[in-house]
């Protein structure tokens, strides 16, 4: 994820690939993209052996009325969805992030869920038609995100089995999961089969992953022993040396799955 390292758009993308990474994430850094941009990003990532893989379809989503908890937000979401989906193909991503918004006050959370299965549904149809794949992701609201409605894996996933669509998954941050609910490796081993991608960072202070309380040597080996074969992607502020603390990340992760 290139919003957690230091730098220029471009000096993160030097920085992934000398840490030796496959691939990146972005959020909203695309939105002011022009054509030329593109093209030159891409040109850029290539010579760099970098693919990206993720991008946010709501740029803003706290800022804006985008949110898939409230119904009268719904066209609003879906144009940001059809938007995202046309940078997503002119940059080959094949993934786009939705995040549910925040909590209304006052409104019944049933009401409110079922407002974010019904957007999941109707984003899953878009991106579906354009072969890509859309993730939902759960987010803390006792440090971070403070009124984020969807804010567990647990709900999560059986808002992707209620989707019940291929091309809709989940995103799995084991960061956000720790700080809410915690139970992570037992939450991630049941959820496996329908999670696209796993976001690492180490609580607290969403530092590198061997600096605080979570024992990513056995959620690594748990994920294996799953049978995943999605992606893994490192959503952590480094400590220190960015391009040497991500090298020392992707070395952790890859022992632990050798």
């Amino acid at each position: 994820m290139l919003w957690t390292l230091k730098g220029s758009f471009e000096e993160k993308l030097e920085a992934a690939s000398q840490a030796g990474v496959q691939s990146v994430e972005i959020v909203g850094e695309y939105a002011d993209w022009t054509d030329a941009d593109v093209a030159r990003i891409q040109k850029l990532a290539r010579s760099l052996h970098l693919r990206m893989d993720v991008l946010i379809a709501t740029p803003d989503w706290g800022k804006r009325p985008v949110s898939m908890v409230d119904p009268a937000q719904r066209d609003n979401f879906l144009g940001d969805v059809r938007n995202a989906i046309r940078y997503a193909q002119k940059l080959d991503v094949p993934q786009i992030l939705l995040m549910s918004g925040n909590t209304i006050p006052g409104r019944a959370h049933e009401e409110q869920y079922a407002s974010l299965l019904e957007g999941a549904k109707r984003a899953g149809d878009l991106v579906a038609a354009a072969n890509l794949t859309a993730i939902v992701e759960p987010l803390n609201s006792l440090v971070n995100h403070k009124g984020f409605f969807l804010t567990t894996c647990v709900e999560g996933a059986k808002l992707i089995r209620q989707v019940d669509n291929p091309h809709v998954r989940l995103l799995f941050d084991i960061y956000h999961e720790q700080v809410q609910i915690g139970n992570v490796i037992r939450t991630l081993t049941d959820a496996a089969d329908i999670v696209a991608v796993f976001h690492v960072a180490d609580n607290p202070g969403r530092n590198d992953p061997g600096s605080g309380e979570i024992n990513y040597q056995n959620v690594y080996k748990a994920i294996q022993k799953t049978g995943y074969t999605g992606y893994v992607a490192m959503e952590y502020l480094p400590l220190g040396d960015q391009v040497q603390s991500l090298t020392r990340a992707w070395n952790d992760f890859r022992a632990a799955m050798a």
